[in-house]
């Protein structure tokens, strides 16, 4: 056994050592191209099988071709590449552009050069004349201006270039990495809320809530000394007039603190009527409206410098600015087949944080009204609760469900309004 495990790996060793020798090779053939080569093969079989000049003809005429292609392959390119995105980031809808920079930093002049160019999920192509060699002004440099789609949000990547040389018929190709990539954050549309419209209580100190504590800034009550208390807070003259040590009882303040959360969970969302079929250009409508639901009341939370955490089920957005948050707002996608209830969501959430003072929980028109419920069970009663149910061209409106302000959100517009009426 110890005899077959050695000759196994030294197997694995010769076969990554063949890999490795051979995967420059193997890198520049085509599809197209091996395809020629295996009817070669096949057709030079077939002549020494039956005899046919044929499939003879055939098979040399093919590996002629990949040889004459090979030829296509000689020659090496010095560049320097440089990828531009004006602005880096943008609203959904709004104009962008790249430009690509080809400059030759070799000492002969170069030849013409097909470069690809990766835009989203796109591909650009772009041919390079001969440039002149470096040191010779413009005459060395060749400039391309494109167009970005920022039809939807999305995060797009602009990179890496390559440059590809081969034969006209795209037997072999050999490509050459020039640029990393570049990212151009589509932001959510968003909309401008009033001051305090965040739901939050706007405090230097605190909110104060109704759980009791031993010390803090808000008096509420005397009690009986109790062994272990501090004896910093025995009220002296209290104690004097019962006749027993009297210790002050206060109630606990919490900084506001906001709790931002977005079901991403495919199941909870529509289209809508006046959406668009194809997911890929528009996505889900209803899903859009949400983000900048979303995306628009964690802007203006984070404009009033009170402490936010953002979370989807799949990511922890970044609450630094908010640029960060609208760049990673430009990330979220709807995801199917999660598994994970909103009650369960919420409960992970809230299980690695202290209590927050309002809890905002963002979802859409197919999500049951009793899973919001549900949340309840998992948040303490000092949390404020506001539900934003995005229902696509649904009627704007206000409604008590238990615990929670549940606002139904049918375009960008009805949010202010909305919020103002229960701030």
């Amino acid at each position: 056994m110890t005899l077959l495990r050695t000759l196994l790996g030294l197997a694995r060793l010769a076969a990554g050592a063949v890999r490795r020798a051979l995967g420059p090779v193997v890198g520049v053939v085509s599809p197209l191209g091996w395809i020629v080569l295996l009817v070669a093969v096949a057709s030079a079989l077939a002549a020494w099988l039956f005899g046919w000049s044929e499939f003879l003809y055939l098979g040399l005429t093919l590996a002629a071709g990949l040889v004459f292609a090979a030829f296509f392959l000689i020659g090496h390119a010095s560049f320097r590449v440089e990828i531009e995105l004006s602005p880096r980031r943008v609203v959904a809808g709004e104009r962008a552009f790249g430009r690509l920079l080809v400059t030759n930093t070799g000492s002969r002049r170069s030849s013409a050069t097909r470069l690809e160019l990766p835009v989203g999920r796109g591909e650009a192509d772009f041919s390079v004349p001969p440039l002149a060699p470096a040191g010779s002004g413009p005459a060395a440099e060749h400039e391309e201006l494109f167009a970005v789609p920022t039809a939807r949000r999305a995060v797009i990547t602009a990179g890496p270039a390559l440059s590809v040389r081969g034969d006209q018929l795209g037997l072999l190709r050999r490509r050459v990495r020039w640029a990393d990539p570049v990212e151009l954050f589509v932001h959510p549309t968003t909309t401008l809320l009033a001051p305090s419209q965040s739901g939050l209580v706007r405090d230097l100190e605190g909110a104060v809530t109704s759980t009791l504590t031993n010390s803090d800034l808000e008096f509420h009550a005397l009690r009986p000394y109790e062994p272990g208390d501090d004896q910093r807070y025995v009220h002296w003259r209290a104690s004097a007039r019962v006749g027993q040590l009297m210790v002050r009882q206060f109630q606990e303040t919490r900084r506001s603190e906001l709790v931002l959360t977005q079901l991403v969970d495919a199941a909870g969302y529509s289209g809508g009527r006046g959406s668009v079929a194809d997911p890929d250009e528009t996505g889900n409508a209803e899903f859009e409206l949400a983000v900048s639901v979303m995306a628009s009341v964690g802007a203006q939370v984070l404009r009033e410098k009170t402490r936010a955490r953002v979370v989807t089920e799949t990511l922890e957005l970044r609450t630094a600015t908010v640029t960060t948050l609208l760049d990673d707002s430009c990330r979220l996608e709807p995801i199917s087949g999660l598994g994970l209830s909103p009650r369960e969501f919420i409960r992970d959430v809230l299980s690695r944080m202290a209590p927050p003072s309002v809890l905002v929980v963002v979802t859409g028109s197919q999500t049951p009204i009793g899973e919001l419920r549900a949340i309840e069970a998992v948040v303490g009663s000092d949390t404020r609760l506001i539900g934003l149910r995005v229902v696509l061209d649904g009627e704007p409106r206000i409604s008590q469900v238990s615990r929670f302000h549940l606002l139904t959100i049918g375009e960008l517009g009805d949010l202010p309004k909305l919020l103002r009426r229960v701030s």
